[in-house]
């Protein structure tokens, strides 16, 4: 097996006490607990340039509709996002990420830092 190459593995070692800064942040508030799926969507959200849509998402993150929804009524339930009906198109739903729902996001990226 082929070593990696030495900065590879500095800048892997780097990412992961990032992403361990992280998640060691979110553990030790009492922000809730989210899983894996809900705060990739969460993020996913709070990322893009324009509202997403549940099939957006699903798509982004190459998941399920059902998984998007079951995410996203999980995020509802502790106020991090809310769902609109799309005026473009009323069977479409818009996911709004909320005010606290942007604060943790944003709080994520400060404890990686």
């Amino acid at each position: 097996m082929a070593q990696r190459p030495r900065d590879e593995e500095a800048t892997s070692d780097k990412l992961l006490l990032g992403l361990l800064s992280s998640v060691l942040g979110m553990v030790r508030t009492k922000d809730p607990d989210l899983s894996m799926r809900q705060l990739a969507v969460l993020l996913t959200a709070h990322t893009a340039e324009t509202r997403q849509t549940v099939r957006g998402l699903a798509a982004a993150l190459d998941v399920s509709k059902p998984a998007i929804t079951r995410a996203l009524d999980r995020l509802t339930e502790h106020a991090l996002v809310r769902r609109v009906i799309d005026p473009g198109d009323r069977r479409s739903v818009l996911v709004d990420v909320t005010k606290s729902g942007h604060a943790l996001a944003r709080s994520l990226g400060r404890a990686s830092v």
